[in-house]
């Protein structure tokens, strides 16, 4: 409410308190009883309204106020419409919109793991340190399958580790080619006599 709504509202309720007053006391005078029925009239045509109407009259009242001017999605389609019933949507939205990681459900975190895990894998030095994130990373999925905690059903498959080293090895040895073809070929070092 706006500054003059509020002193509207506070001079009906002073108003109608005086009205309660008189009528108990019995010492109402003319002007206060056509008061009375003045709103005692506007209050039973309140009543006959519907609510349809009032919603009506509300919605026309805000459009003219503007109040529904630069709507976020005016004129565009609503997100997330048209997929299909998804029981985690609300929880996915919200990691999305704030972008969260390391929270919700194991399932869920299982497979975003699983997408990011070769550039994961990448940043790695040894076998060895590539053979503990594969390991851990299939107890993990082991774990969740259990459903010891609840939420959605886990469908990330566990990796083989051998395969994952041997691929991490290609990747690798593709890694050190492109390098060494993008590498500009060193000048040749002249003299320190010809510098001058």
């Amino acid at each position: 409410m706006d500054g003059r709504g509020v002193e509207q509202y506070r001079r009906r309720m002073e108003r109608a308190a005086r009205l309660r007053a008189a009528a108990s006391g019995g010492d109402l005078d003319e002007e206060d009883l056509e008061q009375a029925a003045a709103e005692d009239k506007l209050q039973h045509k309140r009543r006959k309204v519907d609510d349809a109407a009032k919603a009506d009259y509300l919605i026309r009242d805000a459009m003219a106020r503007g109040d529904f001017d630069n709507l976020k999605y005016a004129g565009k389609p609503l997100p997330n419409l048209g997929d299909g019933h998804d029981p985690d949507w609300w929880i996915k939205g919200l990691m999305q919109r704030e972008n969260l990681t390391g929270l919700g459900p194991k399932a869920i975190l299982l497979r975003t793991e699983d997408a990011e895990l070769d550039a994961r894998l990448d940043t790695r030095w040894t076998e060895k340190q590539v053979r503990e994130i594969v390991e851990d990373f299939n107890a993990r999925i082991i774990d969740a399958r259990r459903q010891l905690e609840g939420g959605p059903p886990v469908v990330t498959p566990t990796r083989d580790v051998g395969r994952e080293v041997q691929r991490w090895r290609e990747r690798k040895a593709a890694a050190a080619e492109t390098e060494a073809a993008a590498a500009p070929e060193p000048e040749p070092r002249r003299p320190w006599w010809k510098r001058f």
